[in-house]
Order: structure tokens, then C-alpha cells, then sequence
């Protein structure tokens, strides 16, 4: 069930729970990404909402700082205490005042707030929604300054850079909003919301292209946000090294 709008308009979706660490970083690069769109592709227009679910560092007033001179960027607060909500709610957000019948041109582009997305993150996935995708499976990379060599390495066998892989991960995806609402949107799960939204999405028989093309940078810390996340997968992959590995 392919739709091939082309893109005018694209939304930009990073949740965060306390990372007043790597926010500043995320939100940069993010900038940056913007930059690069409105360069090559002024006709679309694109906003960034950081939604804070429950934070209690100084992630807020990170954010504000970076959004108060660039009407691009918006903050939502929430106590949703879950990844799944926090991107549903920031979605239907930035959807709010857009006409239903328009959520064929929109795409929504999905990071997180340890991520550094690539200069190209934007305008790659218009290309490639532009050519019939309906959702976009980015690869990303562990921060290789935060991470164990041992657990890197491990990590980097496991998943391997390449096109058609067979990862899914919320820090870089990307999906048009029509199949976003037809596939009943990321669930309110603590964990794992991404990959459930794409086997629904496939489910419902939407085109779902997955590339090296884009990727993007990941925190390496093996401290969880979320119980099955990604922190908890790398802390798991250190704990199946021999001793002497690490």
C-alpha cells in the first residue's frame, strides 16, 4: 500500500528523559540537518519538537536555549514516562494543525535525545519517500567515546552496515504520516514501540525501506532509560564477553 505524495512538509520527533548530557549535541545536529533542507529543499517546510517526558535535570532549559532563536524548534513537556507515548504525543502534536487530508505529504522523522543525526538525515529520507517509501529503517552506530572496545566490537558483528538490514531502531526512522495513523501510530510502550509500529505498518502492507544510507550516531552508555532499550541491549552484550574480552 504504497502512497506516492511527494513530502512538503516534514516534523522532526525527539523524546527525552533527562539528557542534559547529549541534548545539546542532538539538538545541533538536528539544526544543522534543518540547514541543510531549507538549503536544498526550500519548498518544504519542517518544524522539531523535543518532547521532555518527566525530566528533572537541566534537559528543559537546554532545549529552550536552542529553540528561542529558531522558530523551527518546539519543547512540550509531559509525565508520560514512556519512549512510545512521548513520540505518539509529540506526533499528534505536530500533526494538530495540519488538514487530515494532507498527512499524505507529511513525514515524520523520528531521533532520540542521545543521537546525532547526520547532515544528510533530512534531505536522504525526502529522496527516498520522494521515490515511493513509506517508512525509512536507518542504522545507527554506538558513540565509540562511551562504549567498551570489547562491546563495540560485538556489537559492530552483530549488525553490520548495510542495505535491506533487518534492525529497526527509534533513533532513526522515519515514516509517512497517513501510514503512521493507518498503522495506529507508536503504542504507549516503554520499550519496543518502534518495532511494533513497523510490523504493523508492514502488516498493513506499506513499503518499508531500510538503509545505511542514513546513520546515525548513539550513545554507547550501557546505564538504561529503558528497561529493554538500547543501553540495557549493549549492558547485555557486555555481560555475554568473556572476562578476558573486556
Amino acid at each position: 500500500m504504497t502512497t506516492n505524495s511527494r513530502i512538503r512538509y516534514m516534523a522532526v520527533l525527539m523524546p527525552a528523559h533527562n539528557e542534559e548530557q547529549h541534548i545539546g549535541r542532538a539538538l545541533s545536529a538536528l539544526k544543522i540537518a534543518a540547514d541543510t533542507l531549507k538549503r536544498e529543499c526550500p519548498e518544504v517546510r519542517l518544524t522539531i519538537t523535543a518532547v521532555l517526558d518527566s525530566c528533572t535535570d537541566r534537559s528543559v532549559e537546554i532545549t529552550a536555549a536552542h529553540g528561542a532563536s529558531d522558530p523551527r524548534f518546539n519543547v512540550v513537556e509531559v509525565a508520560l514516562h514512556s519512549t512510545g507515548a512521548s513520540r505518539d504525543f509529540g506526533i499528534r502534536a505536530a500533526l494538530h494543525h495540519l488538514p487530515a487530508a494532507a498527512t499524505g505529504s507529511v513525514w515524520l522523522a523520528n531521533t532520540d535525545a542521545d543521537s546525532t543525526v547526520p547532515q544528510n538525515w533530512l534531505t536522504r529520507q525526502l529522496v527516498l519517500a520522494n521515490a515511493g517509501a513509506d517508512a525509512i529503517l536507518g542504522s545507527v552506530e554506538p558513540d565509540p567515546q562511551d562504549v567498551e572496545p570489547a562491546i563495540l566490537r560485538r556489537w559492530m558483528e552483530l549488525h553490520p552496515f548495510r542495505e535491506d538490514h533487518q534492525h529497526i531502531y527509534g533513533a532513526n526512522f522515519g515514516v509517512r504520516a497517513s501510514a503512521y495513523l493507518a498503522a495506529g501510530g507508536f503504542p504507549w510502550l516503554r520499550a519496543h514501540e518502534d518495532k511494533v509500529l513497523v510490523e504493523r505498518l508492514r502488516r498493513h502492507g506499506f513499503s518499508v525501506t531500510a538503509t545505511d544510507t542514513l546513520r546515525v550516531l548513539t550513545s554507547g552508555r550501557t546505564q538504561a532509560r529503558a528497561p529493554e532499550g538500547f543501553a540495557a541491549y549493549l549492558r547485555a552484550l557486555g555481560a555475554q564477553l568473556p572476562a578476558s574480552a573486556s
